[in-house]
């Protein structure tokens, strides 16, 4: 079976592990999505996460966050530029999420950029997903 949008894929994992309130969860790799992992790590959402290496693609083993009643730090993600409907925005109309609670994941011309960072550098670009 091809998968024709990975990152909706890995998003729903994730979505699916952080209700069920699993510690890891296993997600094939790219390089796309290990980006998107970075920014989860250095905002917070995220523990940690480590690739494995394998015969065929590998995968990325992600480690989530709780708050010390169990509750998940990643509240909710949702994919927003898709396949069959691309999403881009410009410098001036970059979203905010839930008020800057969250962030929105920004494909540009220098990577992946959480929105913040996309509006100090002055670029816009394709809006990858919403994360709070």
């Amino acid at each position: 079976m091809s998968i024709s949008d990975p990152i909706a894929d890995a998003i729903a994992i994730i979505n699916n592990a952080c209700r069920a309130r699993k510690e890891t969860a296993e997600i094939p790799a790219s390089k796309v999505i290990e980006s998107i992992f970075n920014i989860l790590k250095a905002e917070g959402f995220i523990k940690n996460y480590k690739r494995i290496d394998d015969t065929i693609q590998g995968s990325l083993k992600v480690y989530f966050k709780y708050t010390s009643d169990s509750k998940p730090i990643i509240n909710g993600m949702k994919r927003i530029s898709k396949p069959g409907l691309r999403k881009y925005t410009g410098k001036t109309e970059i979203p905010s999420v839930l008020g800057g609670l969250g962030i929105a994941i920004v494909s540009t011309s220098r990577g992946l950029l959480t929105d913040e960072a996309a509006r100090e550098a002055g670029i816009g670009g394709e809006v990858v997903c919403y994360v709070w």
